[in-house]
């Protein structure tokens, strides 16, 4: 109905301003960059260019040259020294002067085997490049317009290729180890490549920064093939609203962010379904190994991620719509198959708790392999999507997760900026996981994830292998043989109010502030410390109380209230015992809710010949706790806007008030659960032997 519709998308904005509170708090957000439109798609993904290089880059030192190339097969070492002695001759000693000298489209820079600092990059700007005016990002850094860049391209990165069209840039050794260009902590950027269509990047190592390794942005078309990126305190590689891209046969690791982030590629597939024209970018053969994440990608759109490897980080891969400033908004259409994504356990956050990563990026020893992680994320997953649509999981191989493979949460539209009410539930949509080998190696050796789905509980149209193991909620949509077929599907505007809730408190992390969220397991809460018990317990107890207050002034004269009470207290403890369990779901939640539904439901049938209106309410907050039970462990309610337990949540706040009322006030002789009183002289004898009920209190 619209009026239900607009109270859930009423509420969705409540909670959305609260997450966006949390969320958008100083260094929460991921990469931030001047606004940039999308490319016009014209463009192709460039080809690699075999012939001899154009312009040649290398060292001077012929003893370290001919040390690097010793151990080379004969005909690369001959050809490494023929460059060597040309270069020698007409070549440069900085990647950078030969990219300035760059003067048309097509051009190939070889960088010969040898360590490059570009040391006439490195110095602080001075001048007018120390005084531009600009904003800054919630890093610290400014964020400059491409006008900017132009004019002090070393203000920020060690290399910087702006404009230059169809450039190759490749190492010549043996390996990607061979050539490094390493920016020592003191630039932004090792290498940007700003509105370069048609870049190609080969055979190199990048290293070191305060950012990215190796940036390419607002380009159509580029490829980056056999480079090495790591030690960054973001990402190792940064593309950012670029078309017809190429990531193959690279690796990336010991970056605080993710290894690979294919940042806002182009939205060229809005509006379609599962089946579209292509994809703006292609990842393929590259590993990316204790980072944050692996992979990463707010507004990562319609990207083709296959046959990499993502592993040992705290998180395999991940997507999201959470911060604004991204075109693209919100993700979709990425697709994962024939992926290797395992053992993503790694917890790099007790770097932040002992201070390490409050010190100078160079002295925190990311060399010797610390991560500081720069955002909220559980550890321990496979596959986190926070707010993406039309994304396909399919024939990948996800296991030894300490968490979960598949983790799916919704994010509104506020958080990303975007306050329209019709926005406010648009993610979270049409996200098949199908086919997957959960829980099992390539080997086929049995490597079991601790659970395989986590799902916030909103969305329309998700679904999963019905071969999925524990899960949270434990039972899930099905997807059928064709894509866009669901058995059990959902239409939920809500997730569930517990799992909002620790969404909520585990977002308030800052890196920079050493602020852990205290109650959220992410960051190591256990027990009583963690959220979602804290208000287990206290639900508890609240209950407790007043169902008890209750069964005491109207009902103890009732041996079915008395056991229908025990089952209630017996279900609340439960339920506590239950939510310490959250990592490992099991059948407990629901047994909880079955218990306390039933106290409710006979409770409310004993109460409704005297207090009609409160009974069959007292009734009805039962029921629902049972549709509750049922939705959790049999079925999701496929018709149901919201969960049954926000209906139970919210019936259950009058329910108190109503009860404390109901046991705080004398109660009548017509009510039937009263005892009788001995002097009424139209009560019922008492049996012989037997003593008389205690007189009630007098009403305050």
């Amino acid at each position: 109905m619209p009026w239900t519709r607009r109270f859930v998308s009423l509420f969705s904005i409540v909670l959305a301003v609260l997450a966006a509170s949390l969320l958008t708090a100083p260094g929460a957000q991921a990469h931030e960059e001047r606004p940039v439109t999308f490319p016009d798609g014209s463009g192709s993904v460039p080809k690699h260019r075999a012939g001899e290089p154009d312009l040649l880059v290398c060292k001077t030192d012929r003893a370290d040259f001919e040390r690097r190339i010793a151990a080379f097969p004969a005909g690369l070492k001959a050809r490494n020294l023929d460059l060597f002695a040309r270069c020698g001759r007409s070549g440069y000693r900085h990647l950078q002067q030969a990219v300035d000298a760059v003067d048309k489209p097509g051009t190939t820079i070889a960088i010969l085997p040898g360590l490059y600092e570009e040391e006439p990059s490195l110095p602080a700007p001075t001048g007018a490049c120390a005084s531009l005016k600009a904003p800054k990002s919630s890093f610290g850094y400014q964020i400059l317009s491409y006008e900017q860049q132009a004019q002090c391209p070393h203000n920020q990165n060690l290399v910087a290729i702006l404009g230059k069209k169809d450039l190759q840039i490749e190492g010549t050794g043996a390996s990607r180890l061979d050539v490094v260009i390493d920016a020592k902590y003191t630039k932004l950027n090792a290498i940007r490549a700003d509105k370069s269509d048609g870049v190609y990047f080969r055979n190199f190592t990048a290293q070191r920064t305060t950012f990215n390794s190796l940036y390419v942005l607002a380009a159509d078309g580029f490829v980056i093939d056999d480079v090495l990126t790591r030690w960054n305190d973001e990402y190792g590689f940064l593309t950012f609203a670029s078309d017809h891209g190429l990531y193959k046969n690279c690796e990336s690791y010991g970056n605080g962010d993710s290894g690979i982030y294919p940042g806002s590629a182009s939205n060229i597939n809005d509006g379609y379904g599962f089946d579209v024209p292509r994809h703006s970018i292609e990842i393929t053969g590259c590993r990316s190994h204790h980072n944050m994440v692996g992979y990463s990608g707010t507004a990562g759109d319609s990207v083709w991620v296959h046959d990499n490897e993502f592993d040992h980080n705290m998180g395999g891969a991940s997507m999201d719509s959470a911060f604004p400033g991204h075109p693209g908004l919100p993700q979709n259409h990425a697709k994962f198959e024939r992926n290797a994504i395992h053992d993503n356990n790694e917890d790099y956050y007790r770097y932040v708790a002992d201070g390490t990563c409050a010190r100078p990026p160079a002295e925190r020893g990311y060399e010797n392999g610390v991560v500081c992680p720069q955002i909220s994320m559980p550890p321990g997953t496979g596959i986190i999507t926070a707010g993406g649509n039309w994304n396909l999981y399919e024939d990948n191989w996800v296991y030894g997760h300490q968490r979960t493979g598949f983790y799916l949460n919704a994010v509104p539209a506020f958080i990303r900026g975007e306050s329209a009410w019709a926005k406010q539930t648009d993610t979270s949509h049409h996200n098949r996981y199908a086919n997957n080998r959960l829980g099992v190696d390539k080997a086929g050796n049995p490597r079991p994830n601790r659970t395989d789905v986590w799902w916030d509980g909103q969305g329309r149209e998700n679904c999963w292998q019905d071969d999925a193991g524990a899960s949270s909620p434990r039972a899930l949509p099905a997807c059928g043989t064709a894509r866009g077929e669901v058995s059990g599907a959902t239409a939920r505007l809500v997730g569930e109010p517990v799992k909002l809730a620790q969404l909520l408190v585990c977002a308030d992390y800052n890196v920079q502030a050493r602020r852990l969220p205290a109650g959220c397991d992410w960051y190591g809460a256990r027990g009583l410390q963690r959220v979602e018990t804290q208000i287990a317990l206290a639900a508890a107890v609240l209950l407790a109380l007043v169902g008890t207050a209750l069964w005491w002034r109207r009902l103890r004269g009732r041996r079915l209230a008395a056991a229908a009470l025990a089952t209630g207290l017996a279900g609340l403890a439960l339920d506590v015992a239950g939510s310490t369990l959250s990592l490992t779901p099991t059948y407990v939640p629901a047994l909880a809710l079955l218990l306390t539904g039933a106290w409710w439901t006979v409770t409310g049938l004993l109460l409704r010949p005297a207090r009609p209106v409160f009974g069959w309410t007292t009734v009805a907050l039962g029921l629902l706790t049972l549709l509750d039970a049922f939705d959790k462990a049999v079925l999701m309610i496929p018709w149901t806007p919201v969960s049954p337990a926000w209906l139970r949540l919210l019936l259950g706040v009058v329910w108190v008030l109503w009860a404390v009322v109901a046991a705080g006030t004398r109660p009548t002789p017509a009510d039937p659960a009263t005892p009788a009183d001995p002097t009424d002289p139209t009560a019922p004898a008492q049996p012989a032997g037997t003593a008389p009920a205690p007189a009630e209190e007098p009403a305050a």
